[in-house]
């Protein structure tokens, strides 16, 4: 675009503007990018009275103008995504041009994941990836399992009935804490989290973090932590959602939501259906690969805010109902026995947090979790189609987790000082009932201090150790210690190193909980021993912005050993039964590479590569093998063109030969699951001043259903000869409306 003309033109109509205003017309605001001198439409705009502390909200016309209509001296401050926030004053009458500065490099969103008080990613002491509201829109991203499942570094795998799961740094989904909001979810099924379960209808962002956070969330952190931040509205009068999706495998999902924000109140209420018909590549039974699955979800929040004081009361509500029909009883084949899994789990929270004097914090949350899966198995007459309920312990069970949280935090966090710490206490009281639970029911609890130093000796470099003190009801804890570092080598390199002792007491689930359905058959072990681990992390990270163009390359390496690491074994009793067993030592290695490029506002280009390597001895005398490899590709393009407003996005990912560590006859061995390739192809446009959008693709191009795999344990739905990763190549349709009213 030829700057000159447009420039000139951009000053004259901002003289005009100055001119009207003196005689008495009304005084605008125009807000441009400051890269290329365009529009940015749809900002927010708030306007705070210096005196009377009054705001005002608005939001930007597709000219990038808003009307000035302060009546006394007045802070404004104009935030859109993709850009730096820009803070200044203006008075009733003025007329001005904000130049927007845009965050090419997204190094300016603001974290609040293992930090004392929210901060911008760059300047965490942590590497923590953040997956944005824009890039769930462009990957199409329903669950968590659609956003991660392309992710370097880490491994997605299927079950049909216990869900999807995780793996980070070679390390199970048990090793990973996953919260909302900053509390954690309850409800593993064999030690993993189902990714199903994770709606992403209100996520405003995801925040990871790969590596131990032991010190400051406590047990199930070895791996790493997944934050869901859910949205909240913060500017709008009053704003409300839509959203339809529809997949060719027949998946159909609908939600809604309403929010509001009036002074110094807030609220939010949510709600949805997701549904899923199942499939399996041949499908010629009643049994399914990948279950049918119906899905209902309502959350909601309240917010009042005045000064340094903020109360927020949430709470949120899941149902899901699997079915898992079987075949065709022999003989006569006119019945099935068909199990139908039932899952509720729901939360309600409490948080306050008051900013004191001289840059001090405090932050209080409470919270209560339940979780219940039922079983009910009937025997389905497929004459008369008529279910008859089995009632005996195999055909009706009814398991129930609860958990109450509370945790403090009192942090000093001034930017200008050298010294600031954050100290709190954790309170975990997780409880189990039902007949699958040994004594029907047990209890665990888990209460922890901590405390955390972070010094900067200069401006480029800063340390923070940490410290954690566990009291566990079941097991002797030892301290847990961690020390990170980051130092800013210059303007564009920065250097991270984290060091970090884990500790993990096993779930009530592993300790206790017999779990059988037509594939499972997997039985708790109260003799387990607590993992207990050391952890190493290294970061290299180098990013420069030039005009419109920016780079960013990183390198990361990891090491981990672990300390009686928990796994399934087989029992020996009957041919498909399992146990949770400890592993003596079990040591994952390796690292990341990844190079980025950006045109600014065009082109965004993403490569990695990933090594991870893992390897474990059974008990103390055994020699661990070599470290079994994993290699990882992945490359993420996203192309916008800026006129019809259109943007296509591609995302790829290479999965290596995978090793799976398992136990054959008592004794450890490794079997492996084949290369595969995943792809998919999304396209998005807004229409209506982008109150709708419109997005549609192509899932799973290459059509990966099963991969083959040798040397397996058939323990996780997928069999011996065979791992389930996605169904078949699917597509789909996304329409999204949503309506702003802020006067």
């Amino acid at each position: 675009m030829n700057k000159g003309p447009f420039s000139l033109l951009n000053g004259l109509i901002i003289c005009l503007l100055a001119i009207a205003s003196a005689h008495g017309q009304k005084a605008f605001i125009k807000v441009i990018d400051k890269k290329n001198s365009e529009p940015v439409a749809y900002a927010h705009v708030c306007f705070e009275g210096l005196k009377t502390g009054k705001p005002q909200y608005s939001l930007t016309s597709i000219d990038g103008i808003v009307t000035n209509e302060v009546h006394e001296p007045s802070k404004i401050v104009v935030s859109f995504m993709g850009y730096t926030t820009f803070k200044d004053t203006v008075r009733p009458g003025q007329s001005v041009e904000i130049r927007l500065i845009p965050s090419i490099l997204n190094m300016n969103e603001v974290v609040v994941t293992a930090q004392y008080t929210p901060e911008k990613v760059d300047k965490s002491i942590y590497r923590i990836e953040v997956i944005n509201a824009r890039q769930i829109e462009m990957k199409a991203a329903t669950n968590m399992s659609d956003l991660l499942k392309n992710q370097s570094g880490m491994q997605v795998s299927q079950d049909g009935v216990l869900g999807t799961s995780l793996r980070i740094q070679g390390l199970s989904g048990q090793n990973v804490k996953f919260l909302q909001d900053g509390v954690p979810m309850i409800g593993r099924m064999n030690g993993n989290f189902d990714l199903n379960q994770i709606n992403l209808n209100n996520v405003d962002h995801v925040e990871l973090i790969e590596g131990p956070m032991s010190v400051i969330y406590g047990s199930n952190a070895l791996a790493g932590v997944i934050n869901v931040i859910t949205k909240e509205n913060k500017t709008s009068l009053l704003s409300a959602t839509a959203n339809t999706y529809y997949e060719s495998v027949g998946v159909f999902n609908f939600d809604a939501s309403v929010s509001g924000c009036l002074k110094k109140n807030g609220f939010m209420i949510d709600g949805g259906r997701n549904f899923s018909p199942g499939y399996s590549a041949t499908d010629t039974s009643r049994s399914k690969t990948f279950k049918p699955r119906r899905q209902y979800f309502f959350d909601g929040y309240y917010t009042f805010t005045t000064g340094g004081f903020k109360l927020k009361l949430g709470g949120d509500y899941f149902n899901e109902l699997l079915e898992d029909k079987g075949a065709l009883q022999p003989v006569y084949y006119i019945n099935a026995l068909d199990s139908y899994f039932t899952t509720i789990r729901y939360s309600t929270k409490a948080e306050v947090s008051i900013k004191l004097p001289r840059n001090k914090f405090i932050n209080l949350l409470a919270s209560y979790s339940y979780y219940e899966r039922r079983k009910q198995k009937y025997d389905m007459e497929l004459t008369t189609l008529e279910m008859i309920p089995i009632t005996n312990s195999d055909g009706r069970d009814t398991t129930s987790i609860s958990s109450w949280i509370g945790r403090g935090t009192f942090a000093v966090n001034n930017p200008d000082h050298k010294l600031n710490y954050q100290t709190g206490i954790d309170i975990d009281v997780e409880t189990g009932a039902g007949k699958r639970i040994l004594g029907h029911n047990q209890q665990i609890g888990d209460y922890a201090a901590f405390f955390s130093l972070k010094y900067d000796p200069v401006k480029s470099f800063s340390v923070q150790p940490g410290v954690r003190f566990i009291y566990n009801t079941k097991y002797s804890a030892p301290i847990v210690y961690a020390l990170s570092a980051k130092w800013n080598m210059s303007s564009d390199w920065n250097l991270r190193f984290s060091y970090a002792r884990g500790f993990r007491a096993p779930d009530l689930k592993e300790l206790y909980l017999n779990f059988q359905d037509v594939n499972h058959d997997v039985i708790g072990n109260p003799d387990l021993k607590a993992e207990q681990s050391n952890n190493f992390n290294l970061g290299l990270n180098w990013n420069t912005e030039k005009r419109k163009t920016a780079w960013n390359a990183e390198v990361n390496g990891f090491y981990n050993l672990i300390n009686n690491v928990i796994l399934l074994a087989p029992t020996g009793i009957t041919p498909n039964q399992y146990t949770y067993v400890n592993l003596s030592k079990y040591t994952t290695a390796g690292g990341t590479g990844s190079l980025g490029f950006s045109l600014y506002p065009e082109l965004k280009l993403l490569l990695s590569i990933s090594e991870t390597g893992v390897t474990g001895s059974l008990d103390e005398g055994t020699k661990p093998d070599p470290l079994h490899w994993l290699t990882e590709l992945s490359c993420s393009i996203n192309f916008s063109i800026s006129k019809p407003g259109l943007s296509f996005a591609m995302y790829y990912k290479y999965t290596g030969t995978a090793p799976q560590v398992v136990f054959n006859d008592k004794s450890l061995a490794w079997g492996y699951v084949d290369p595969y390739n995943l792809m998919d192809i999304t396209a998005t446009k807004g229409f209506w001043e982008n109150r709708i959008r419109l997005s549609a693709g192509i899932k799973n191009l290459f059509n990966v259903t099963t991969v083959p795999a040798s040397g397996m344990v058939g323990t996780h739905g997928s069999g011996g000869d065979g791992m389930n990763i996605a169904w078949g190549r699917t597509f789909f349709i996304k329409f999204s409306f949503t309506f702003n009213k802020y006067k």
